[in-house]
């Protein structure tokens, strides 16, 4: 079976005043398979996390006895987004969406497109999804996502990529989709473990690791490494998380958070932390899934790991090529960071940032709105490397 010829709808839409729902909604749409027409009559009736659970398991309910299986692994994938952790629809919406993602596409499976593969990781198996390309690869790729993913909705950028000439490794690891889920394995900020796991399984010797969203920080700490990464990308700007989380609270009380952070001083951070995920139903979610993925018993104990987030401390050891993809307007990392990124990178082979905008509707958060530029960005990118390393 050949790979199939993949399209990415283009375009970011203004559907809600929340600036976190209003990506996220984008998102269904752009990454996972949703539609414009269905999403955006029911966008402004999202204010809350319940709210969203209700309107996006209508979406999918209403889609599937009209036969749109797509939309409906779509709306059923991310219904289960804004969900608290513990709640039973979570697991049973995530396990719903991955039944039928699985069944809609098994010609690819069932044909040897793509192969189902698993790597040993301490006491569980990260899954590994994996396609070749036609002819001859020009590169072999590990592509995986950040703090919030599943990595089906990465499939289409994995055939995509396959189709121009890449080997792809498409996983998860801990702390992400099923892993965590369905096996329970939290995060680790050293990437470069599981990274490690999934290379000994595939047996490949050189390869790209390209990380998105949290994934451009992990995926740079995990090269550090591990030396059989030779390229990295990073598919966001994140130099540290705790900077990015904090970039969601007003600027003057970094100063006091850091005070707090630096002196373990944990009640009076717990209860203004609690004072804003009453007010604030996107910090509320932020919040409880951070201490259930992250693996801490409060508030404080989750912002506190995300100082372990970061690669700015180990960016002097990275010396593979490097691309770095940044987003004009992400409303969750300000620009005034990526400096301190690229600046923590002086001993690459070789140093490309790009910086998207608005006008190619690439502005937002990963550049949700134009995954084939993102995509086209890389093979070229990957192209140039291999152009120049020939003649050397």
């Amino acid at each position: 079976m050949e790979i199939p010829e993949i399209t990415f709808q283009r375009g970011t839409y203004g559907l809600n005043c929340d600036p976190n729902f209003n990506f996220q909604l984008n998102r269904v749409i752009q990454w996972n398979g949703g539609r414009l027409e269905d999403v955006a009559p029911v966008a402004e009736k999202i204010c809350t996390g319940a709210d969203w659970k209700r309107q996006l398991i209508t979406l999918g309910d209403a889609a599937m006895p009209e036969g749109r299986t797509e939309n409906a692994i779509a709306y059923y994938r991310m219904s289960e987004f804004f969900m608290v952790d513990g709640d039973p629809d979570k697991l049973a919406y995530y396990r719903k969406a991955t039944e039928l993602f699985y069944d809609y596409y098994r010609e690819l499976f069932t044909s040897g497109l793509v192969e189902r593969l698993e790597a040993p990781y301490e006491n569980i198996k990260l899954p590994i999804l994996h396609v070749r390309p036609e002819g001859e690869s020009r590169d072999v790729i590990l592509l995986h996502g950040g703090n919030d993913s599943y990595f089906e909705e990465f499939f289409f950028p994995m055939l995509y990529l396959a189709k121009h000439g890449f080997e792809v490794y498409l996983f998860e690891g801990p702390g992400q989709g099923g892993v965590i889920r369905e096996q329970g394995k939290k995060f680790t900020h050293q990437w470069e473990r599981p990274v490690k796991a999934v290379l000994d399984t595939v047996g490949t010797t050189e390869a790209t690791l390209m990380g998105a969203s949290l994934g451009g920080m992990l995926a740079p700490r995990a090269a550090a490494f591990e030396k059989r990464i030779h390229r990295v990308v990073g598919w966001s700007v994140f130099p540290n998380f705790l900077y990015v989380a904090l970039n969601a609270v007003p600027k003057a009380m970094w100063g006091p958070l850091r005070f707090m952070l630096a002196h373990n001083l944990s009640w009076p951070m717990n209860a203004i932390m609690k004072r804003k995920m009453v007010r604030e139903p996107i910090m509320d979610w932020a919040i409880r899934h951070g201490m259930y993925a992250y693996g801490a018993s409060d508030p404080f104990g989750y912002i506190k790991k995300l100082d372990d987030y970061k690669m700015t401390d180990i960016g002097p050891k990275l010396t593979q090529d490097m691309l770095v993809i940044g987003a004009e307007r992400d409303h969750f990392i300000p620009r005034s960071l990526y400096a301190a990124e690229l600046d923590a990178l002086p001993n690459v082979k070789s140093l490309t940032f790009r910086l998207m905008t608005e006008r190619e509707d690439a502005g937002g958060h990963c550049n949700v709105g134009n995954p084939k530029l993102v995509l086209d960005t890389v093979i070229d990118w990957l192209n140039a490397l291999n152009r120049r390393d020939e003649k050397t």
